[in-house]
């Protein structure tokens, strides 16, 4: 029996999706690499694995794992995707869930027209639980980029954590920002010890948003579900942006609500099967 797994996507955000519930499996880093090849392999952003749980009252523990491997805490367009994905494997039937993650417990909706409403938890905007390098917490901080250029620029971002870290920029016009190349640079920045997720927002009105996102151990994906949160709650703790907010990204539309400090972010959105396969041994 080889590995079984589903291929999903969440506004072409994609998953090789692996119920380890039912099948016995192990894997490791570079089996991870071979499998998220978009040319030698199945081709995917992230994988998800779906667990038992090692605490009561959930139904599954939920994992993300990076293409490049690397192991994250969450993953919004990937939890509305193992919604559908364990309704489905309910036979229809069962329609909310509670998932354990690496940061806490997650509670999933699948709806009458199956969109995912997903409790994505509460923003923190402490720096050391980013974790950021910055003694003061702020709205708006300062960074240098270094770069080959004669005079390195500095940028202004808003930072949180919603399950992962998230720096977010605001642009003029996400569609000319240079995503892949001062993405890659601010992810790997120094003042980020465990990274960072970098989210290039670009304001349309006080209800909604366009976004492009540089994810970590990734690069540019096509949705991210927590960088659309960051993003929103970002704009709605400057004043800048008004419940609920309609975040346009090049894979479609996420809606995003959040009533202050202290509450959960509410995200609601589509999720998609694709295929079902099995790798041989």
């Amino acid at each position: 029996m080889g590995v079984r797994f589903t291929k999903m996507h969440g506004l072409g955000n994609d998953f090789m999706v692996i119920d380890r519930r039912v099948q016995d499996l192990d894997f490791e880093s570079a089996q991870i690499q071979e499998w998220s090849d978009r040319h030698r392999g199945i081709g995917f952003d992230q994988l998800l694995i779906l667990d038992q749980p090692s605490v009561s009252d959930v139904d599954f523990r939920y994992r993300i794992f990076n293409a490049d491997g690397s192991e994250v805490e969450h993953c919004g367009n990937g939890a509305r995707c193992v919604a559908r994905f364990a309704h489905r494997a309910s036979g229809n039937i069962q329609t909310s869930f509670k998932c354990q993650t690496a940061r806490g417990v997650l509670i999933l909706e699948v709806q009458e027209n199956l969109d995912v409403v997903v409790q994505m938890g509460v923003p923190t905007f402490e720096p050391a639980q980013i974790p950021l390098l910055r003694e003061q917490q702020a709205l708006e901080y300062s960074l240098d980029i270094v770069s080959n250029a004669p005079q390195s620029p500095t940028v202004q971002f808003g930072a949180l954590a919603i399950g992962n870290p998230h720096a977010v920029l605001t642009v003029n016009d996400v569609a000319t920002a240079p995503v892949t190349e001062l993405g890659s640079i601010i992810e790997r920045h120094p003042d980020f010890p465990n990274r960072v997720n970098v989210g290039f927002s670009e304001k349309v009105s006080a209800n909604h948003i366009r976004l492009r996102v540089f994810e970590r151990g990734v690069g540019e994906t096509e949705a991210c579900g927590t960088g659309a949160c960051a993003a929103a709650v970002i704009g709605l703790a400057r004043g800048e942006l008004e419940n609920p907010v309609t975040v346009s990204l090049p894979g479609g539309e996420l809606q995003i609500q959040w009533a202050g400090l202290g509450e959960q972010v509410i995200m609601a959105g589509p999720a998609a099967f694709v295929y079902d396969g099995e790798l041989s041994d």
